[in-house]
């Protein structure tokens, strides 16, 4: 198993592409803490990862109060010893050009995305320099590394996310402490169904493999990164993006 004796703390777990990660770090071995706000379907993600015989459970985390962190970070240790990996998945999606976007949405936006990820990394830090070192991956997007027409607010969190990554794992490369960056494509889960009716299904279609991404696709560049496999990977970033950056292509077959 390439998780065995690893503890993770996955936020935005109780769906989407969160859920999909908490399961297969289980069937890989971790202990995983399952966190967000929709405590319901969380506590149903933990409930179904333990009949299946895996070791979870469910903390109710918003991810932008310094409290909780310090509190579901407590929990994760008290519970089973140590924590080694955090993955930095909760997010929310704006759509909106720079006029369109309002301050108080730039400002909410930046405040779950960004200051979200920079607080989870801030709270396990003690703890995984405690445990010998540990490893961060943060779920950026391929919107943090390329401009975007239509989500100006949710771009630039992004691209915050994955500097803060970066800055991490120079920061903290002494403690045994790694800070990676994953930028998925467009995916298959709910957050995306919201955006692309806003966007238009040509922003989903306009690269490469013409599809979208399913989660576990997302899930499975996640795992090499939590674990020991990518050992000398630090600052880096994995695009799991159906082509994107290698350039827009559109369908022959597209209108």
């Amino acid at each position: 198993m390439r998780l065995e004796g690893k503890v993770a703390l996955i936020t935005g777990a109780a769906r989407g592409m969160g859920a999909v990660e908490a399961r297969l770090f289980t069937e890989e071995g971790a202990k995983v803490c399952i966190s967000d706000v929709l405590e319901e379907q969380g506590r149903q993600v933990a409930a179904d990862i333990t009949e299946a015989g895996g070791d979870a459970f469910f903390s109710e985390l918003d991810i932008t109060s310094e409290d909780d962190w310090a509190r579901v970070v407590d929990e994760v240790v008290s519970r089973f010893g140590k924590l080694d990996i955090l993955i930095n998945n909760a997010a929310m999606n704006h759509v909106g050009t720079v006029e369109e976007t309002t301050g108080d949405e730039w400002d909410r936006v930046m405040e779950v995305n960004a200051k979200g990820a920079f607080l989870g990394t801030k709270a396990v830090i003690p703890a995984m320099r405690r445990a010998g070192g540990g490893s961060i991956v943060n779920i950026s997007s391929g919107a943090g590394l390329v401009g975007n027409w239509g989500s100006t607010a949710y771009n630039a969190s992004k691209a915050a996310v994955h500097m803060l990554a970066r800055c991490t794992a120079i920061q903290y490369a002494q403690d045994g402490i790694r800070a990676n960056t994953i930028h998925p494509g467009a995916t298959n889960t709910s957050m995306l169904a919201e955006s692309s009716a806003a966007l238009g299904d040509a922003e989903v279609f306009m690269r490469p493999l013409g599809r979208m991404a399913d989660p576990i696709e997302i899930a499975y560049g996640v795992l090499y990164l939590a674990s020991d496999e990518s050992s000398f990977t630090t600052g880096a970033y994995l695009s799991i993006d159906g082509g994107m950056l290698a350039g827009i292509a559109r369908r022959p077959d597209a209108r």
